[in-house]
């Protein structure tokens, strides 16, 4: 017996899907129009590649797919054009969160964190992490997407971003801890 291929239908994926892929576009570039512009190179790609659709995945998984890889190609892109090559050292920043043993300075200490129970707070929380981000470095920025939002493995995110382990690991160490610090300043004031 053989298997029928579902073919994709290109006339519904803006009404069916354009407002999920934005939404899942958007706090990974913190742009709306680039959130719009990476929607609407999706959809143009998988016109595009429309003979290659098998209807392996679901249409909409598919998309997804596409736009993940889109949005990949922008980072790839801007690392590009972004000079990477003035990374301060470390050892500058650390002295205002370590002491000279490698402890937590006393006013760096990590605060006690709550969980937020309600989807108000959890929204709110939400809102104030992209908008820490968004305060971020934008090479740190960008690893801290592909992290944490993307997902991706350390060696992946190096390649995208074509820059060195230990580059990385310098951008998410001071992602992490600048991160850390925002929220505990605007969230958890005491």
């Amino acid at each position: 017996m053989e298997e029928k291929v579902t073919k994709a239908n290109p006339q519904n994926w803006v009404s069916l899907y354009a407002t999920q892929l934005y939404q899942y576009a958007l706090p990974r570039v913190d742009d709306s129009a680039i959130a719009e512009d990476l929607v609407q190179e999706t959809f143009l790609s998988a016109l595009k590649g429309l003979d290659g659709y098998k209807g392996e995945a679901s249409e909409k998984n598919w998309l997804f797919t596409i736009l993940k890889n889109k949005i990949i190609d922008f980072y790839r892109k801007k690392t590009r054009e972004e000079s990477i090559m003035n990374i301060p050292d470390l050892q500058s920043m650390e002295s205002d969160w370590f002491d000279k043993d490698g402890n937590w300075a006393e006013n760096k200490m990590p605060k006690d964190w709550q969980a937020a129970d309600n989807p108000t707070e959890r929204k709110e929380i939400q809102k104030l992490i992209n908008w820490c981000k968004e305060h971020l470095k934008e090479l740190q920025q960008h690893v801290f997407t592909l992290k944490y939002m993307e997902d991706m493995e350390s060696d992946e995110i190096c390649k995208v971003l074509n820059i060195s382990t230990s580059n990385y690991w310098v951008l998410i160490h001071r992602a992490r801890l600048k991160m850390r610090d925002c929220v505990e300043h605007y969230w958890l004031k005491n």
